[in-house]
């Protein structure tokens, strides 16, 4: 097995500001992280002569597009402290958020630069998108925003928006292709610092308002998208039929005969419906012992339109799925979990032994219906205690197992704080704050703990039907993490989850596998797993994490995808991050797991010891290799 490379970031912005040395994956967790700052950073920078909903779009494209291409460079040892401030990843997509900005915002000469086009991703159909509107103050800054040039407007915004000082946000300029950075800061001069504006509602370009395009022109135009469709249907049946029709089909019946198991999947009446005591007596802790519930099990014809939705959904309805889930319709008639109203919506969950799917609609009709799915195939206890019936205004309520009876909300990231109870009105728990819906700065992390009477589990919502379990402790011993010791293990490194949204997660450990006395007399540094569990399988992800002593949080300084390590198959891992001491000198630190027998570190810092730590003098800058030997002479690499 090779060693792989470990490299340092430069703490100042003068340095951040250069394209450094970032792996992709880094730069993409950066991305998803503070998609929302660097969205909020391109609407600001672009130029308002655009309009609101045409830099609303632009400002997600541009975001979108930011993420770098091909890169193969080694993954750098960031520096602490660390955090968005010293992350290289977010350095890197912040500068090439800033570029194409500038470049939209400049004279057009010859022909248009990518980023002066149409952005080809996001697309909204049918509607115009803007951010809501701010008061006086607000729509007065955005008029003397519009009046500057376009690297002036960045100088503004990297002074409020990041708080970066004067010298930074000459090199982050100069980095981006700005050439007279001294007259952008005139510029920006010229506009009072109300940087606290900034931050409102007025220029936030993921908080949306949505009202619809021209309906006349827009119906003109549908007419004559469907008869063109028309005539081109007509045209492939004309060439088609001749020959026999698109290919053989062998024993099919005719596409027009109604298979058996088919017609019963659509057919209410024989949807399953479980006994609500059958899980007191049944050997399995799953979905299939959960009872059919809701004011609406009853209403057939809701039930008929779940059904006919999941086995074909129509062009209008929204559908969703976990990654690696199919979304095709039911085998056979698939079990009723629950029917009701949820919010402003009807709510049917439907279970077919590996997916669970869930059917909304508006509550005064069918229009903007969606569908969503998740894998759940092998859930058993935690994993099979409670679905998302539905999430708005920032909140999630969830459906729980029948065995559930107590629900609780707790934030994350404060241990000692008691949890508050939750209201469960037949299995449905009252509104809790959703880490999935937030924006910004991650300042908590609300998660469900639910009891059965005889322990309690923590799950977290992370945009999915199934929220995720967590647990804490070493892999493949790992215990629920509602105790203390696992409440302390989880708070620095909470807002981490962050990076695993929309990824299909079963679960997330956190294990705390070495801690490291500090050179200077720094105190003792702490080293932390977090390893997160598909329902695919693969696309498993795991994060080294590094506090220093009374830090508030830990650092992200390695990431791994698709490997063993730091899991029950191989529950041993190695991380190393360069560190500087409050006595200014930079050092090499390395960790690892308790069978790891020595670490040896090459390339830009030479060094060597016995055990699972190695402290050694580094220049700032430096990059190495790390390389561990565990017991059984077996040899290991640095995570990612």
């Amino acid at each position: 097995m090779q060693s792989q490379d470990v490299a340092h970031r430069h703490a100042p912005a003068s340095s951040r500001t250069q394209d450094p040395a970032v792996d992709v994956g880094r730069a993409e967790a950066a991305l998803v992280e503070h998609y929302p700052r660097l969205v909020r950073l391109a609407y600001l920078v672009l130029p308002p002569a655009l309009g609101r909903g045409r830099r609303v779009l632009t400002a997600h494209a541009l975001a979108q597009r930011a993420l770098p291409r091909g890169r193969k460079q080694r993954s750098p040892i960031p520096a602490q402290p660390a955090g968005r401030d010293g992350d290289p990843g977010y350095a890197l997509v912040r500068l090439r958020v800033l570029r194409s900005a500038l470049e939209a915002s400049g004279p057009r000469k010859g022909l248009p630069k990518l980023s002066r086009l149409p952005a080809p991703l996001p697309q909204v159909w049918g509607l115009r998108l803007f951010p809501r509107s701010g008061g006086a103050d607000e729509l007065a800054l955005d008029q003397e925003l519009s009046a500057l040039t376009g690297p002036a407007r960045a100088a503004y915004v990297l002074r409020g928006l990041e708080g970066l000082q004067d010298d930074d946000v000459r090199a982050v300029l100069k980095a981006a292709g700005v050439t007279r950075t001294e007259s952008a800061l005139a510029g920006a001069n010229g506009v009072p610092a109300r940087y606290a504006l900034l931050a409102s509602p007025e220029f936030d370009a993921c908080s949306l308002q949505a009202r619809p395009t021209d309906l006349m022109r827009r119906r003109q135009h549908t007419k004559a998208a469907l008869a063109a469709a028309a005539a081109l249907v007509v045209a492939c049946a004309l060439v088609a039929l001749p020959g026999g029709g698109w290919g053989p089909d062998g024993a099919a019946a005719p596409a027009y005969a109604g298979n058996p198991a088919a017609l019963a999947a659509l057919d209410p009446g024989k949807v399953g419906r479980v006994a609500p005591a059958a899980w007191k007596t049944s050997a399995r802790t799953d979905f299939s012992v959960w009872p059919a519930r809701g004011p609406l099990t009853g209403d057939e014809a809701l039930l008929r339109r779940a059904l006919a939705v999941w086995a074909r959904p129509g062009a209008t309805v929204r559908v969703s799925a976990t990654p690696g889930t199919f979304t095709g319709g039911p085998a056979g008639p698939p079990q009723l979990l629950y029917a009701g109203e949820v919010d402003a919506a009807r709510v049917v969950i439907l279970y077919d032994g590996l997916r669970i799917a869930r059917y909304a609609e508006p509550r005064d009709g069918t229009e903007g219906a969606a569908l969503d799915f998740a894998r759940v195939d092998g859930a058993t206890g935690a994993e099979a205690s409670a679905l998302v019936l539905g999430r708005s205004d920032g909140n999630v309520r969830y459906l729980t197992a029948p065995w559930v009876k107590k629900a609780a909300e707790r934030d994350l990231t404060k241990p000692r704080s008691a949890a508050s109870p939750l209201a469960l009105t037949d299995g449905v728990t009252s509104p809790l704050a959703s880490p999935a819906l937030r924006t910004g700065d991650c300042t908590s992390w609300n998660v469900l703990q639910l009891s059965d009477g005889s322990g309690s589990s923590l799950s977290t919502d992370l945009g999915e039907l199934v929220p995720a379990h967590l647990t804490a402790g070493r892999p493949g011993a790992a215990g629920e993490a509602t105790g203390a010791e696992g409440l302390r293990a989880w708070a620095p490194f909470a807002c981490s989850l962050a990076a695993q949204r929309a990824a299909g997660v079963r679960g997330v450990n956190s294990w705390a596998f070495a801690e490291q006395p500090l050179p200077d007399a720094s105190g003792d540094g702490e080293w932390v797993c977090t390893r997160a569990e598909t329902w695919r399988g693969d696309g498993t992800v795991a994060l080294a994490q590094f506090r220093t002593p009374g830090g508030p949080v830990g650092a992200v300084v390695a990431k791994a995808g698709d490997t063993t390590a730091c899991g029950p198959r191989d529950p041993q891992v190695l991380a190393g991050v360069l560190w500087k001491s409050s006595g200014g000198h930079w050092y090499l630190l390395a960790a690892g797991s308790e069978d790891v027998a020595s670490i040896r570190s090459s390339g830009g810092v030479t060094a060597a010891g016995p055990g699972r730590l190695l402290v050694a003098k580094a220049e700032q800058g430096a990059q190495a290799r790390l390389s561990g030997t565990l017991e059984g002479g077996r040899k290991i690499s640095g995570l990612r």
